[in-house]
Protein backbone atom coordinates (compact mmCIF):
# COMPACT_ATOMS: atom_id res chain seq x y z
CA UNK A 1 0.00 0.00 0.00
CA UNK A 2 1.38 3.39 -1.08
CA UNK A 3 0.10 6.59 0.48
CA UNK A 4 -0.06 10.30 -0.27
CA UNK A 5 -0.24 12.66 2.70
CA UNK A 6 -1.71 16.12 2.23
CA UNK A 7 -2.75 18.64 4.87
CA UNK A 8 -6.35 17.46 5.31
CA UNK A 9 -6.34 14.42 3.05
CA UNK A 10 -4.88 10.95 2.75
CA UNK A 11 -4.87 8.75 -0.35
CA UNK A 12 -3.82 5.11 -0.27
CA UNK A 13 -3.32 3.14 -3.48
CA UNK A 14 -2.19 -0.18 -4.90
CA UNK A 15 1.10 0.35 -6.72
CA UNK A 16 0.65 -2.82 -8.78
CA UNK A 17 -2.48 -1.31 -10.39
CA UNK A 18 -1.84 2.46 -10.36
CA UNK A 19 1.41 4.35 -10.90
CA UNK A 20 0.08 7.35 -8.99
CA UNK A 21 -3.13 8.67 -7.44
CA UNK A 22 -4.96 11.93 -6.87
CA UNK A 23 -8.43 13.21 -5.92
CA UNK A 24 -9.71 12.91 -9.48
CA UNK A 25 -9.74 9.13 -9.07
CA UNK A 26 -12.74 9.55 -6.76
CA UNK A 27 -14.72 11.99 -8.90
CA UNK A 28 -17.59 10.43 -10.91
CA UNK A 29 -17.78 13.65 -12.96
CA UNK A 30 -14.15 13.25 -13.99
CA UNK A 31 -14.66 9.64 -15.04
CA UNK A 32 -17.71 10.69 -17.06
CA UNK A 33 -15.75 13.54 -18.67
CA UNK A 34 -13.16 11.01 -19.81
CA UNK A 35 -15.85 8.68 -21.13
CA UNK A 36 -14.65 5.87 -18.85
CA UNK A 37 -17.85 5.13 -16.91
CA UNK A 38 -19.02 1.67 -17.95
CA UNK A 39 -22.04 1.31 -15.67
CA UNK A 40 -23.53 2.03 -12.27
CA UNK A 41 -25.59 0.43 -9.51
CA UNK A 42 -27.94 1.98 -6.99
CA UNK A 43 -27.83 1.13 -3.31
CA UNK A 44 -27.36 3.45 -0.34
CA UNK A 45 -25.77 5.70 -2.98
CA UNK A 46 -24.58 5.23 -6.55
CA UNK A 47 -21.66 2.89 -7.20
CA UNK A 48 -19.90 3.85 -10.43
CA UNK A 49 -18.14 1.23 -12.55
CA UNK A 50 -15.15 2.70 -14.35
CA UNK A 51 -12.53 1.51 -16.82
CA UNK A 52 -8.96 1.37 -15.53
CA UNK A 53 -6.05 0.32 -17.78
CA UNK A 54 -5.93 -3.15 -16.18
CA UNK A 55 -9.51 -3.78 -15.04
CA UNK A 56 -12.98 -2.46 -14.38
CA UNK A 57 -13.30 -0.94 -10.93
CA UNK A 58 -16.13 0.07 -8.60
CA UNK A 59 -16.10 3.58 -7.12
CA UNK A 60 -18.08 3.96 -3.91
CA UNK A 61 -18.60 7.02 -1.72
CA UNK A 62 -19.21 6.13 1.92
CA UNK A 63 -22.70 7.07 3.05
CA UNK A 64 -24.43 6.63 6.36
CA UNK A 65 -27.44 4.41 6.95
CA UNK A 66 -30.03 4.26 9.71
CA UNK A 67 -30.95 7.21 11.90
CA UNK A 68 -27.65 9.05 11.38
CA UNK A 69 -28.46 9.37 7.69
CA UNK A 70 -31.11 11.97 8.56
CA UNK A 71 -28.49 14.06 10.34
CA UNK A 72 -25.50 13.71 8.04
CA UNK A 73 -25.44 11.64 4.85
CA UNK A 74 -21.73 11.15 4.39
CA UNK A 75 -19.73 12.63 7.28
CA UNK A 76 -18.10 10.54 10.02
CA UNK A 77 -16.29 11.40 13.25
CA UNK A 78 -12.55 11.68 12.68
CA UNK A 79 -10.50 9.74 15.24
CA UNK A 80 -7.36 9.12 13.16
CA UNK A 81 -6.46 8.38 9.56
CA UNK A 82 -6.06 4.66 10.15
CA UNK A 83 -9.50 4.51 11.73
CA UNK A 84 -11.28 5.92 8.67
CA UNK A 85 -13.63 3.50 6.93
CA UNK A 86 -11.80 3.76 3.63
CA UNK A 87 -8.39 2.92 5.10
CA UNK A 88 -9.76 0.04 7.16
CA UNK A 89 -11.62 -1.53 4.25
CA UNK A 90 -8.58 -1.16 1.95
CA UNK A 91 -6.34 -2.82 4.52
CA UNK A 92 -8.85 -5.56 5.27
CA UNK A 93 -9.15 -6.47 1.57
CA UNK A 94 -5.38 -6.68 1.35
CA UNK A 95 -5.28 -8.96 4.38
CA UNK A 96 -7.96 -11.30 3.00
CA UNK A 97 -6.30 -11.52 -0.40
CA UNK A 98 -2.98 -12.38 1.24
CA UNK A 99 -4.78 -15.42 2.71
CA UNK A 100 -6.25 -16.40 -0.69
CA UNK A 101 -9.83 -15.40 0.12
CA UNK A 102 -11.71 -14.39 -3.03
CA UNK A 103 -12.40 -10.69 -2.48
CA UNK A 104 -11.94 -7.67 -4.79
CA UNK A 105 -8.50 -6.13 -5.16
CA UNK A 106 -8.31 -2.77 -3.38
CA UNK A 107 -7.27 -0.12 -5.91
CA UNK A 108 -7.33 3.21 -4.05
CA UNK A 109 -8.96 4.88 -1.06
CA UNK A 110 -9.17 8.42 0.23
CA UNK A 111 -10.29 10.28 3.34
CA UNK A 112 -10.71 14.04 3.57
CA UNK A 113 -10.84 15.71 6.96
CA UNK A 114 -13.17 18.58 7.80
CA UNK A 115 -12.28 19.54 11.35
CA UNK A 116 -13.81 16.87 13.60
CA UNK A 117 -15.38 15.04 10.64
CA UNK A 118 -14.28 13.29 7.46
CA UNK A 119 -15.65 11.94 4.19
CA UNK A 120 -14.31 8.90 2.36
CA UNK A 121 -14.24 6.97 -0.92
CA UNK A 122 -13.03 3.58 -2.10
CA UNK A 123 -12.06 2.30 -5.55
CA UNK A 124 -11.92 -1.50 -5.78
CA UNK A 125 -11.92 -4.20 -8.41
CA UNK A 126 -15.22 -5.03 -10.09
CA UNK A 127 -15.29 -8.82 -10.30
CA UNK A 128 -15.65 -9.62 -14.01
CA UNK A 129 -18.59 -11.66 -15.29
CA UNK A 130 -20.06 -12.15 -11.82
CA UNK A 131 -23.59 -11.95 -10.44
CA UNK A 132 -24.78 -11.89 -6.85
CA UNK A 133 -26.63 -14.85 -5.33
CA UNK A 134 -29.89 -12.94 -5.21
CA UNK A 135 -29.86 -12.28 -8.97
CA UNK A 136 -28.94 -15.88 -9.75
CA UNK A 137 -31.57 -17.38 -7.45
CA UNK A 138 -34.28 -15.25 -8.93
CA UNK A 139 -33.88 -17.26 -12.13
CA UNK A 140 -32.67 -20.72 -11.17
CA UNK A 141 -31.54 -23.12 -8.48
CA UNK A 142 -27.93 -23.67 -7.53
CA UNK A 143 -26.33 -27.09 -7.26
CA UNK A 144 -25.16 -28.62 -4.00
CA UNK A 145 -21.59 -28.22 -5.27
CA UNK A 146 -22.05 -24.45 -5.57
CA UNK A 147 -23.48 -24.19 -2.06
CA UNK A 148 -20.55 -26.17 -0.73
CA UNK A 149 -18.20 -23.72 -2.49
CA UNK A 150 -19.98 -20.80 -0.84
CA UNK A 151 -19.55 -22.42 2.56
CA UNK A 152 -15.87 -23.07 1.87
CA UNK A 153 -15.21 -19.43 0.94
CA UNK A 154 -16.96 -18.13 4.07
CA UNK A 155 -14.91 -20.54 6.18
CA UNK A 156 -11.71 -19.16 4.59
CA UNK A 157 -12.80 -15.65 5.55
CA UNK A 158 -13.63 -16.74 9.10
CA UNK A 159 -10.31 -18.55 9.44
CA UNK A 160 -8.59 -15.21 8.86
CA UNK A 161 -10.69 -13.90 11.76
CA UNK A 162 -12.86 -11.52 9.73
CA UNK A 163 -16.44 -10.91 10.78
CA UNK A 164 -18.52 -9.71 7.83
CA UNK A 165 -20.90 -7.05 9.15
CA UNK A 166 -23.40 -7.52 6.31
CA UNK A 167 -23.14 -11.13 5.18
CA UNK A 168 -26.13 -11.59 2.89
CA UNK A 169 -26.95 -12.99 -0.53
CA UNK A 170 -26.38 -9.63 -2.21
CA UNK A 171 -22.73 -9.61 -1.07
CA UNK A 172 -21.80 -13.05 -2.35
CA UNK A 173 -21.03 -13.36 -6.06
CA UNK A 174 -20.44 -16.24 -8.45
CA UNK A 175 -18.53 -15.61 -11.67
CA UNK A 176 -18.73 -17.44 -15.00
CA UNK A 177 -15.97 -19.83 -13.85
CA UNK A 178 -18.12 -20.79 -10.83
CA UNK A 179 -15.76 -19.09 -8.41
CA UNK A 180 -17.33 -17.63 -5.29
CA UNK A 181 -16.49 -14.06 -4.24
CA UNK A 182 -17.36 -12.04 -1.13
CA UNK A 183 -17.73 -8.25 -1.38
CA UNK A 184 -18.59 -5.11 0.64
CA UNK A 185 -16.35 -5.08 3.70
CA UNK A 186 -17.40 -1.71 5.08
CA UNK A 187 -17.59 -1.87 8.90
CA UNK A 188 -16.17 -5.41 8.92
CA UNK A 189 -13.68 -6.17 11.68
CA UNK A 190 -11.16 -8.73 12.82
CA UNK A 191 -12.28 -10.82 15.79
CA UNK A 192 -10.59 -13.39 17.97
CA UNK A 193 -12.04 -16.75 18.98
CA UNK A 194 -14.90 -18.65 17.36
CA UNK A 195 -18.09 -17.68 19.22
CA UNK A 196 -19.06 -14.97 16.70
CA UNK A 197 -18.87 -17.25 13.65
CA UNK A 198 -22.18 -19.02 14.22
CA UNK A 199 -24.01 -15.69 14.49
CA UNK A 200 -22.36 -14.49 11.29
CA UNK A 201 -23.62 -17.58 9.45
CA UNK A 202 -27.06 -17.10 10.97
CA UNK A 203 -27.18 -13.63 9.41
CA UNK A 204 -26.71 -15.20 6.00
CA UNK A 205 -29.40 -17.80 6.69
CA UNK A 206 -31.84 -15.02 7.58
CA UNK A 207 -31.02 -13.34 4.30
CA UNK A 208 -31.91 -16.49 2.32
CA UNK A 209 -35.18 -16.88 4.20
CA UNK A 210 -36.09 -13.21 3.92
CA UNK A 211 -35.61 -13.09 0.15
CA UNK A 212 -37.45 -16.37 -0.33
CA UNK A 213 -40.47 -14.94 1.48
CA UNK A 214 -40.35 -11.56 -0.24
CA UNK A 215 -39.34 -12.48 -3.78
CA UNK A 216 -39.71 -16.27 -4.02
CA UNK A 217 -36.12 -17.05 -4.93
CA UNK A 218 -35.20 -20.63 -5.89
CA UNK A 219 -33.85 -21.67 -2.51
CA UNK A 220 -34.70 -24.49 -0.11
CA UNK A 221 -33.60 -25.25 3.44
CA UNK A 222 -31.71 -28.33 2.19
CA UNK A 223 -29.37 -25.95 0.37
CA UNK A 224 -28.31 -24.53 3.72
CA UNK A 225 -27.21 -27.99 4.81
CA UNK A 226 -25.00 -28.21 1.71
CA UNK A 227 -23.48 -24.78 2.47
CA UNK A 228 -22.72 -25.88 6.03
CA UNK A 229 -21.03 -29.03 4.78
CA UNK A 230 -18.75 -26.87 2.68
CA UNK A 231 -18.10 -24.61 5.66
CA UNK A 232 -17.18 -27.52 7.90
CA UNK A 233 -14.92 -28.94 5.20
Amino acid sequence: MENICLKNQRIWFNKTILNDADSLLFSPDEWQRRGLVVGSAEGRGTTWFVQLPLMHAALRHYRRGGLFRKITKDYYWFTGWKKTRSYQEFQLLERLRSHNVNVPKPVAAQAIRYGLLYRADLLSEKIPNARDLFSILQNRKLSETRYRSIGTEIRKMHDVGIHHADLNIHNILIDDSDQVWIIDFDKCVAKAGDSWKTNNLSRLLRSFRKEREKRHIHWHEDSWDALQRGYKG
